[in-house]
């Protein structure tokens, strides 16, 4: 544990131009705060103490404005950068040297049981405000945008933007889409039909009933 906490702070120091020092970033970053106490706290839930665990999770989200559940599993080098909102649920897997920014999610749909959120690959960088939801995988090298929202599998290598988010670079490449923009299908509209739909078939079947 000490090792990583060793290592998590010269990353800070490598990534953040406005780091001088590590006493700056082990008094003054609320993100290295919230990761050392996970890791205090990964530790006890590891050992089956699960009620200190969370008390101390919770103390850190109170002083720190940053969520991270102790069964997360996160590699060395986690980097939370002005990490206020930022909630990391506890399925998580997160590996080394990866870079979050404030706002972000990886969270899950509430559909899914057992492993309900996403396994992130080694540098990865998720955007500030970005929703990762479910429990998939974003590859290696993956660099997620701001306010983006992931639903599916992005493979290495690759940039993914947009609600629902898509991948626009792959190994370095622009990936071209059709830009149809105005017969692009609004998910919130098939919804409303689909209620729509449901809604009518119940009122013929009152209907019905009313008659007998």
């Amino acid at each position: 544990m000490f090792s990583k906490i060793r290592y998590d702070i010269n990353s800070i120091k490598k990534r953040d131009p406005a780091a001088r020092s590590s006493l700056e970033v082990i008094l003054l970053y609320p993100g290295f705060h919230a990761v050392f106490w996970y890791r205090v706290a990964h530790w006890f839930f590891k050992h089956k103490r699960f009620f200190i665990a969370r008390f101390i999770s919770q103390r850190a989200k109170y002083k720190t404005g940053i969520e991270i559940h102790p069964g997360a599993v996160i590699g060395k080098g986690l980097f939370i950068d002005h990490g206020t909102g930022v909630v990391i649920g506890e399925t998580t897997v997160i590996g080394d040297d990866c870079t979050i920014y404030q706002g972000a999610t990886l969270g899950g749909t509430g559909k899914d049981k057992g492993k309900r959120h996403p396994t992130i690959g080694n540098n990865v960088m998720v955007g500030c405000g970005a929703k990762i939801l479910g429990p998939f995988k974003v590859g290696d090298n993956v660099k997620i945008a701001s306010n983006a929202v992931v639903l599916t599998e992005i493979p290495a290598n690759s940039t993914a933007v947009g609600v629902p988010a898509r991948v626009v670079r792959y190994n370095g490449e622009r990936v071209e889409y059709d830009l149809d923009q105005v017969h692009i299908p609004d998910p919130l509209s098939q919804e409303l039909c689909k209620l729509q739909f449901e809604i009518e078939k119940l009122q013929k079947r009152l209907e019905k009933y009313e008659k007998e």
